[in-house]
């Protein structure tokens, strides 16, 4: 028989009489956890078997649990479970994907397979105790709670979250999942209470109204399967490993969010590029031993099988929209407050959909509305933000948006969509790299910010953590490269002369002390032929040799996709960018240069996430002042021309010019607009002006012949109150012409 056994809290405090829960799925568990009992503290030990937590359909009668629990005595009650460890492998008691092929989860064996392990593998069986508690605490912990079911089912379950813990100690943390959650909220006062309220302003029958919500909550909620955490993690490995080396990460970085979730919930705010972002960061928890999180997921994903094995994972499903449908919305409430509560991490994309630009999007604020309402209802003491930065150095998604940013339609996701993403990974796409940003105590800055309407502070919230998701991302080599072919407007090169201008680039990089993901010698021509030819090898750039020489381009839809990575990362460049123009426009003393930038700050506020104004201001004097120490003095004394001078390489070019191309494209066809404003109508008469601009030689930049790029534009424009009153459209336009004249050079 078994001999392993967690029994730290098996024997009651002094002068306690013990009554011992036994949660067992099986007449063998029963037999095992009476045994132990038996051997460990005697014969006479009192026990009863309550409703199990595994199969609920072996549900054991209630009746002695009933008469214990009416016991003046004032019995201590200690549960008790057995638990099944899955084959040791490499070090690690896992189930591996060979593992689909076996009859059941070895960590919740039928008869035949109990009986087996315990034989043969005894070592694999574990008796735990949980944490006990008096009869006498335990009334008073259901009268103290929201609770409605009874004292039986809420002990019943009590019983089971302390043998989770201890379950826990024995599998690992990253087994640490909800279990039961229907029940629990279901059993609630105020949550009954809740939907009767809604009930009834929508003139809906009570019980109706329950029976929806149930609906509802079996709609939202995730069901993690530790057995299916386990056979995804490894096929998430197989997966990821057809295109992409390793997922690199700082380990460091890991420990120090595992430590904040100690003592608060998690809510994991990742940049959003690519499908694989959340198995990626999936992947990396599981490998740390970190619990899978609850990540919010859109429902057009919740399709078979991928839907199902999703929510087996930890996806909990949203509707698109609900914002009219009352109990829908006090049912994900109430699944926020429960996961808040109990100290489930959360993770969900702030930018709703993959970043089809490699710049990050512009945020929602709903979950985030929904974990600050949770912390102010008193569900925890604080909830931490983690931004989090996901980058590749190639992304097997970019050919898809091109091909949308070019007008064509988004696929439709399903199988045939599904097989096809699979595929597309049979290519060699580098590395994946994550990067975890300042966190951010969600208590004290709304706090800070407490004078202020909530919409306003979650935004503030909301843009301050992918500020920080843009300064945590690293630089790639291939960036640097996309930078220097993207800045040569489609002329061919050889490596030699794109490895001087990345030479530069670096040199701005390094002063700035921005952390690059490989320390790669770009001065070096044969470093940047291999990163040339990777592009070529995944169809990113197109190459000729003749003559002994090999040249370098970009055709127009390269341009698009390369623009892709050099994105991700140019935010790092844009104060730079925005003050060569503010110089170029003509600015004369250092206050008159910040003001000039605040308005291109205005400008662009959809297109980057920008600090608040002093902070702004601030870095741009420290940015200056590494390539100018003395900038403010120069640009008094000599002029804002001396300062461009002595700042080396102008970077606006192709950090902004591309930007404001296809704001130009969009204020002159806003301008000459005379129908009824039609979105998708607008957005392909944008198409076809900026090809006819992109012929003429009028619009420089092969990317900004994009649809992606309008729609920001038409975001500021609609912004402006542009889309409804064609009043100031003309001056929209000519603020853009001569935007762009100063990132041009003039």
């Amino acid at each position: 028989m078994a001999r392993k056994a967690v029994d730290t809290h098996l024997r009651p405090p002094d002068g306690k009489q013990a009554v011992y829960l036994i949660d067992a799925s099986s007449a063998l568990e029963e037999r095992i956890l009476r045994s132990w009992l038996a051997r460990e503290v005697g014969a006479s030990a009192r026990s009863i078997r309550i409703t199990p937590s595994r199969r609920h359909h072996n549900a054991a009668s209630t009746d002695y649990l009933t008469r214990i629990l009416a016991d003046d005595s004032d019995p201590y009650l200690i549960p008790l479970r057995v638990v099944w460890m899955a084959p040791e492998r490499n070090g690690s008691r896992s189930v591996d994907w060979t593992d689909i092929f076996k009859p059941g989860d070895p960590r919740d064996p039928r008869w035949l397979r109990a009986w087996w392990t315990l034989i043969f593998k005894p070592s694999r069986v574990v008796r735990v105790s949980g944490a006990g508690a008096s009869v006498s605490e335990l009334r008073r912990a259901y009268e103290e709670s929201e609770d409605i079911d009874g004292l039986v089912p809420f002990v019943t379950r009590r019983a089971w979250r302390a043998l989770d813990v201890e379950e826990r100690g024995v599998l690992g943390n990253r087994y640490k999942v909800p279990r039961f959650v229907p029940e629990a909220i279901l059993s609630r006062r105020s949550f009954r209470e809740s939907i009767t309220e809604a009930a009834r302003a929508q003139g809906l029958d009570p019980e109706s109204a329950m029976r929806l919500a149930e609906r509802n909550l079996d709609e939202i909620a995730a069901t993690h399967s530790p057995y299916a955490i386990d056979i995804i993690a490894n096929l998430i490995h197989a997966l990821y490993r057809q295109g992409y080396g390793r997922i690199r990460y700082h380990a460091d970085e890991v420990r120090r969010i595992s430590d904040l979730n100690r003592e608060h919930p998690v809510v994991f705010l990742p940049s959003h590029r690519s499908n694989l972002d959340r198995l990626t960061l999936q992947y990396l928890l599981w490998e740390n031993d970190l619990p899978a999180n609850h990540t919010a997921g859109g429902n057009n994903l919740d399709f078979f099988p991928v839907g199902p094995l999703m929510r087996r994972t930890g996806v909990f499903f949203i509707r698109r929209s609900f914002k009219d449908d009352e109990i829908y919305k006090r049912v994900l409430r109430a699944y926020i407050d429960f996961l808040i509560e109990k100290r489930f991490n959360l993770e969900w994309y702030m930018e709703g959909g993959r970043s089809r630009s490699g710049r990050l999007a512009p945020p929602r604020f709903g979950l985030l509305s929904y974990v600050n309402d949770a912390l102010r209802r008193g569900k925890a003491d604080d909830v931490i933000l983690v931004p989090v930065s996901i980058t590749y150095d190639q992304i097997q998604d970019v050919p898809d948006y091109t091909r949308e940013a070019q007008g064509r339609a988004k696929e439709k996701e399903s199988v045939r969509w599904l097989v096809k993403a699979v595929r597309s990974l049979r290519k060699r796409y580098g590395d994946i790299h994550v990067r975890f940003g300042e966190h951010i105590s969600l208590r004290s800055m709304t706090a800070a910010a407490e004078a202020e309407e909530d919409s306003i502070v979650l935004q503030k919230v909301a843009f301050e953590a992918m500020r920080r998701v843009g300064l945590a991302t690293p630089i790639t080599p291939l960036a640097v490269v996309s930078i220097a072919l993207l800045a040569e407007r489609g002329t061919a090169r050889d490596a030699g002369h794109l490895a001087g201008s990345c030479s530069r680039l670096l040199r701005f990089i390094h002063d700035r002390k921005l952390e690059m993901t490989d320390d790669l010698n770009l001065a070096d021509p044969a470093v940047v032929t291999g990163l040339l030819e990777w592009l070529v090898e995944t169809g990113n750039a197109s190459a000729h040799e003749a003559g002994g020489r090999r040249v370098y381009w970009l055709d127009d839809t390269q341009m698009i996709q390369v623009s892709y990575y050099r994105n991700v990362v140019l935010h790092f460049f844009v104060p730079r960018a925005m003050a060569e123009i503010a110089l170029a426009s003509g600015a004369s003393d250092p206050d008159d240069l910040i003001e000039r930038m605040l308005e291109l700050r205005d400008l662009l506020k959809f297109e980057f996430y920008f600090a608040e104004r002093d902070q702004f201001a601030s870095e741009v004097d420290v940015d200056l002042a590494i390539d100018c120490p003395d900038w403010k003095r120069v640009l008094t004394e000599q002029g804002p021309q001396a300062v461009l001078d002595s700042l080396g390489m102008r970077l606006s070019p192709w950090a902004l010019l591309p930007i404001l191309d296809a704001y130009q494209v969009v204020g002159d066809e806003l301008e000459t607009w005379k129908k009824a404003f039609d979105e998708k109508k607008f957005l392909s008469a944008c198409l076809a002006r900026a090809r006819m601009y992109r012929l003429e030689g009028r619009v420089i930049h092969g990317e900004s012949v994009s649809q992606v790029a309008f729609r920001t534009a038409l975001q500021l424009a609609r912004n402006r109150g542009l889309l409804d009153d064609p009043s100031g459209r003309a001056a929209f336009a000519a603020e853009m012409r001569e935007a762009r004249r100063a990132a041009s050079g003039g």
